[in-house]
């Protein structure tokens, strides 16, 4: 199965990237992804199941401990495959 997640980090500052945006930059960046497309007002990352949802818990564990307030995202099957 494949999944598309689609996150933002808050609280949001228009100046500057704050820490927690740039932990979830780096956790997406660094996983196991086939597409990952970060901006400033959202983020999108795709790949197989097991790979976007590892990458989900530590997007999570890591946004959350580097000073975010809140986390929206949402997860969307996009196809059936291999992983």
């Amino acid at each position: 199965m494949r999944l598309r997640v689609e996150f933002t980090t808050e609280p949001f500052d228009l100046d500057e990237a704050p820490a927690h945006a740039l932990v979830a930059r780096e956790v997406v960046e660094s996983a196991e992804l086939d597409a990952v497309d970060v901006g400033p007002f959202g983020n999108t990352a795709e790949g197989g199941a097991d790979a976007v949802l590892t990458a989900v818990d530590a997007l999570l564990r890591r946004s959350l401990a580097a000073g975010a307030t809140r986390i929206s995202l949402q997860v969307n099957v996009i196809g059936e495959g291999a992983e």
